[in-house]
């Protein structure tokens, strides 16, 4: 449930109007009190019912009753309007439910405690199934004013208890709440309205925070960004200050005008929290990866494999972290996700679109974020626009990303965000589809070529010592034949099999996997296209514990950000 109390007004009788007359778009029906300070109030009913005007305004002569006696001491704005919304998802209420929890609201509030006679009057109206409306006048029987300091707050708390006892969909609240570093401004309902005449599936408003972070997760600096905004269709304009530093930018749908013919035009952080200019900023500045030297001819690192390896440590930080640290690879996950649709075959795009929207909302907090952090993800979304995808390199990240979401939605379960569980698992049907669609044919492909029957049952064995638990599910997967193919060319580009299953499945645990064996598959995929240790390598290694160049132990433990490389020896 959400709460949203408006600023003090001083017309009790405008708010009342509003509350039981016909809405801008006729979408109060059967507006009714369920619940008050008093049971023998006048009930004023809808706006075309007979003797309305005379009921409203007997009910607004009773509800300022107290103001008028207070006189001068009346508080300025004297009306308190509280609105209290259901989640979309919730069962409809009844009206004795709406009634404990408005009694609830305004005890917790401080507008009319429990027990106290002297309490403030109030009345809470409901004109839809989904939410009701809550008006007081702030004057007590004794004529002093309410206690009611840190109402919003308390109502918070409130709300949050009425959803577990009403079995209700729980909103994050706290530090988890969606009011953070991307929460997504809400469309009004006049927005929603004129989505609606003007025959569009999403507003305005949604249709620009989605083409606004298409064109983050694929710029590098800012004068591209704003270039790929005007590419897009969309109308640019930026502020500039007296110095000609930038100061913010907005943008407008081309056709979507107001009354007199002008663009409507929307702020970055009117789009959501971190579209805001400095919030942009500070993500292209952490997208800026160092010059490296140039990688020989044919070791050139393949960007989707580096996203995939990337996408796939987020679950260690998920866990292990700091929740900036956390976020920060979130929030390029999440940049992942928008900037797949321009690269994968048409047939994905939508579901893809639909995956980015709904992680969008299951990965909102309120963690401060470091962009920095994620520096190598970014790094390989930037270089993923000059590499086409392939079969083999798409499924890879499409694998790695529902691990993710997978964890996402764990992590949003234990802590009883419904909301946000409920959008991860959006995502992960998305995700799960475009898999689906994807994988077949590259798990074909390399299955293709399976090595010979006795080569199988000595990785079989392998397997059986590096995955114990899994094992007998890995060989019975259709996945396995993928997974024997994929050892067979890592061992014949110098890699020792045994010790890259040891190293792959070790690497990350296999709880989270649909498939165990197409996990391993697209990992060892991965770690089977470095560079194989040479001969003498792998015999200086054998002969001692220790790594000449470096001096340290090859039993080193692994970094959460970069994974060592795979073991090249059995370990005595």
């Amino acid at each position: 449930m959400i709460a949203n109390i408006v600023k003090p007004g001083s017309h009790t009788r405008g708010v009342l109007v509003y509350l039981f007359d016909r809405g801008n778009a006729n979408e109060h029906t059967d507006q009714h009190i369920v619940a008050s300070w008093d049971d023998f109030i006048p009930d004023p009913g809808p706006w075309d019912s007979p003797g309305h005007k005379q009921r409203l305004a007997q009910l607004t002569k009773a509800l300022d009753l107290r103001v008028r006696q207070a006189g001068d001491k009346a508080p300025e704005g004297h009306v308190w309007h509280c609105s209290v919304r259901a989640a979309p998802e919730d069962r409809i209420l009844t009206d004795a439910e709406w009634t404990t929890i408005a009694r609830r609201m305004v005890h917790a509030t401080g507008i009319a405690p429990e027990g106290d006679p002297d309490g403030c009057r109030w009345v809470a109206v409901r004109h839809a199934d989904d939410h009701i409306h809550i008006v007081a006048t702030k004057v007590r029987g004794d004529l002093r004013p309410p206690r009611n300091w840190n109402d919003y707050r308390r109502a918070m708390t409130e709300l949050a208890a009425i959803e577990k006892d009403f079995g209700l969909t729980r909103v994050a609240r706290g530090p988890e709440a969606a009011a953070g570093t991307a929460a997504a401004k809400r469309p009004t309902r006049a927005e929603q309205e004129k989505a609606t005449r003007t025959g569009r599936t999403k507003t305005v408003r949604e249709e620009l925070r989605h083409t606004v972070r298409t064109a983050l997760a694929h710029a590098e600096d800012l004068e591209e960004f704003f270039n790929l905004l005007a590419d897009a269709g969309l109308q640019v304009e930026t502020r500039t200050l007296p110095s000609g530093d930038l100061q913010g930018y907005k943008v407008a749908l081309p056709g979507d005008t107001n009354d007199d013919g002008e663009p409507v035009f929307y702020s970055g952080s009117s789009l959501a929290t971190d579209l805001s200019l400095p919030q942009i900023q500070q993500r292209l500045a952490a997208a800026e990866v160092p010059a490296v030297k140039t990688p020989p001819a044919g070791r050139r690192p393949n960007p989707w494999h580096q996203a995939a390896m990337a996408t796939e440590r987020i679950r260690h930080h998920i866990g292990h972290s700091s929740a900036d640290v956390a976020q920060a690879h979130l929030v390029a996950f999440g940049e992942v996700l928008y900037a797949l649709p321009l690269h994968v075959p048409a047939h994905l795009k939508a579901e893809l679109h639909r995956a980015a929207v709904a992680f969008e909302h299951a990965a909102h907090t309120r963690a401060r974020v470091d962009h920095q952090h994620a520096r190598a993800l970014r790094g390989a979304i930037n270089a993923m626009r000059h590499h086409p995808a392939d079969g083999t390199g798409l499924a890879m990240l499409l694998d790695a990303a529902i691990l993710v979401v997978t964890a996402v939605h764990r992590r949003n379960a234990l802590h009883h965000h419904d909301r946000q569980v409920a959008a991860a698992r959006q995502a992960l049907v998305h995700l799960r589809t475009a898999y689906d669609q994807t994988a077949p044919e590259a798990l074909a492909t390399v299955a293709a070529r399976t090595p010979p029957a006795s080569t199988v049952r000595r990785y079989a064995q392998h397997v059986r010592d590096a995955v114990p638990a899994y094992a007998e599910q890995i060989l019975a997967e259709s996945g396995w034949e993928s997974l024997a193919a994929t050892l067979a060319a890592a061992e014949a580009a110098g890699h020792d099999p045994a010790e890259l299953l040891h190293h792959t499945a070790g690497q990350r645990a296999l709880d989270d996997a649909v498939s165990p064996a197409r996990t391993l598959t697209w990992r060892i995929q991965r770690l089977g296209n470095r560079h194989a240790p040479s001969p003498q390598t792998r015999a200086a290694q054998a002969r001692s514990p220790h790594v000449p160049s470096t001096g340290r132990t090859t039993a080193t433990t692994p970094t959460a950000s970069a994974p060592p490389p795979p073991r090249t020896h059995r370990p005595r």
